[in-house]
């Protein structure tokens, strides 16, 4: 692994995740590989798990961790090549990333979509500009199309709490107030599209489909209730429309998961990225059930992150 920004980074899913487990086994055993490193992380937008677990992970793996907000506790940087420089903008990201790549051994970024540009945003230009100029290994933290560190965790939760070899997995859109990008719907699919002991079924209104590349592999269900029958998991996420992009086509409430939807499942487990808007895309009963995985998934952030960072540093 030299970088991880996507499933093709992981390579051999199943000796990453056998890795994954183990570190989650015994998560201060591996000290040694972190043992006089440094751990990078830039934020361009907000985050709770991903900014905390990144952290933890650093410790547990016997790193040290600097955290920086780009534009808050930095300078406001500026990312058009040969710009004039004489408006806003203070320091350019050629300068800015190279430097810090000198403050650390593996740089973890995190960047945002526009929902304006499509091409823009799916060419990954600012996170294309942070590969360019750095000279240390990144790692995804999330970016404009992808989430791998998320998927990787639902992975994670999905594998060692299975309860047959063989899992039906359904990612159903749900109803918001904002309109919100593909990141994660796009990440559990390029994630859960090539697992094979995973029968995965992607639900949603029509006009919400998804970039076709991410979506190999997956059986496209516009019925909310003949995808959920019979399945073992449900991933629940809003997304806004990729074709009309970063549209909000509708927002159906009927889409929100409630405990009658998931009565047509084989007592499926529930899972969320988080952060989640109660009572808007799930219900309170569906969330606080015993079969929601949402904070052991959460929980697997850390695990996610500390055996990427495993990766990269040993």
């Amino acid at each position: 692994m030299k970088n991880f920004t996507s499933f093709a980074d992981a390579g051999d899913y199943k000796a990453l995740l056998q890795q994954a487990l183990e570190i989650k086994a015994n998560p201060y055993g591996y000290q040694h590989v972190g043992r006089n490193k440094t751990v990078g992380l830039i934020f361009f937008n907000p985050s709770l798990r991903t900014r905390l677990s990144s952290v933890k992970a650093a410790y547990n793996l016997g790193a040290q961790a600097w955290v920086l907000n780009a534009g808050a506790d930095s300078w406001t940087l500026e990312m058009a090549d040969g710009a004039v420089m004489n408006g806003g903008t203070q320091e350019h990201i050629k300068d800015a990333i190279a430097v810090m790549s000198q403050y650390c051994d593996v740089l973890g970024v995190r960047t945002f979509p526009t929902l304006k540009d499509r091409e823009a945003d799916y060419s990954e230009e600012v996170f294309r500009k942070i590969m360019q100029y750095a000279t240390v290994p990144v790692i995804s933290l999330e970016s404009a199309t992808l989430h791998p560190l998320q998927s990787f965790a639902d992975l994670i939760t999905v594998a060692e709490t299975k309860r047959k070899e063989r899992v039906k997995v359904v990612l159903t859109w749900a109803p918001h107030v904002r309109a919100l990008p593909q990141c994660v719907p796009n990440s559990f699919c390029d994630w859960f599209s090539e697992i094979d002991w995973v029968d995965f079924v992607i639900t949603h209104p029509e006009g919400y489909e998804l970039d076709p590349k991410f979506m190999k592999g997956a059986r496209i269900e516009y019925d909310q209730k003949k995808a959920l029958a019979g399945a073992d998991y449900v991933q629940a996420k809003n997304w806004s429309s990729y074709q009309q992009y970063g549209q909000v086509l509708q927002n159906d409430p009927a889409w929100m998961l409630t405990p009658e939807h998931m009565a047509l499942t084989d007592d499926a487990k529930f899972l969320h990225c988080l952060p989640v808007r109660r009572n808007v895309e799930v219900s309170d009963a569906v969330l606080d059930a015993p079969g929601s995985l949402i904070i052991q998934e959460a929980g697997n952030r850390t695990i996610s992150m500390q055996t990427v960072l495993h990766e990269l540093l040993k």
